[in-house]
C-alpha cells in the first residue's frame, strides 16, 4: 500500500493552513487552528523552513507563513520535503536500481520506473491551494487521475506478460 506519513500529512494541513493568510502564524495559532500539537507543528515547520517551503520572521509579531504562493507549492514537494524522494520501489530510488539485490536480472524494472514517474506527476500537478479549495477544484485533477489508472492498467499487462516471459526464460 502507498501511504505518506503521519508527519507529511501534517505538512499538507499546515501549508494549507498557512495559504488562509499571507501574515506570520505562530505555533501556536496553527496548533489551535489544525489541532496538531504545538511540538509537532513545530518540528514540521522547522523542516518545511530548512527546504525553502516556509519562511519565519522573528519577532513579536512572528511566525511562519509561505515562501511561495500556495499554487506554486506541489504536494510533491511537501512529500519530499518530508520523506525524501518519492519512490514506490527500492529500484526507483536510485537512477540504476543498484538499491535493489536483484536489479541485473529484473525484467520489471523499467515498468516500476514509469509507475513512479506517474506517481510523482500526478502528486505535483495538485497545489497547496488545491487542497485547501472545494472538493470541486480537484474534479479536473481527477480526471488526470483515472487516465493515469487506464495507463496503469496497461503497465500492469505489459508487467504480467514481461513477469511470464522471466518465469518461462528460468523455469
Amino acid at each position: 500500500m502507498l501511504r505518506i506519513s503521519k508527519l507529511t500529512d501534517y505538512a499538507v494541513v499546515l501549508a494549507t493552513a498557512l495559504s488562509e493568510t499571507e501574515s506570520p502564524r505562530s505555533v501556536a495559532q496553527l496548533a489551535l487552528g489544525t489541532g496538531i500539537p504545538a511540538p509537532t507543528v513545530s518540528k514540521v515547520l522547522k523542516t518545511l523552513t530548512r527546504e525553502g517551503i516556509v519562511v519565519s520572521q522573528r519577532g513579536k509579531f512572528g511566525g511562519y507563513r509561505l515562501a511561495r504562493p500556495a499554487d506554486a507549492i506541489s504536494i510533491a514537494e511537501l512529500i519530499v520535503a518530508i520523506e525524501g524522494p518519492i519512490s514506490v520501489t527500492e529500484c526507483a530510488e536510485s537512477a540504476d536500481g543498484a538499491a535493489c539485490a536483484l536489479h541485473d536480472d529484473c525484467g520489471v524494472r523499467a515498468n516500476w520506473k514509469k509507475i513512479n514517474r506517474a506517481v510523482e506527476a500526478a502528486l505535483e500537478e495538485i497545489s497547496i491551494s488545491d487542497m485547501s479549495g472545494p472538493e470541486e477544484k480537484l474534479v479536473p485533477l481527477l480526471r488526470s487521475f483515472r487516465a493515469a489508472e487506464e495507463n496503469r492498467k496497461v503497465v500492469n499487462a505489459d508487467l504480467t506478460d514481461a513477469l511470464t516471459e522471466e518465469v518461462e526464460r528460468y523455469g
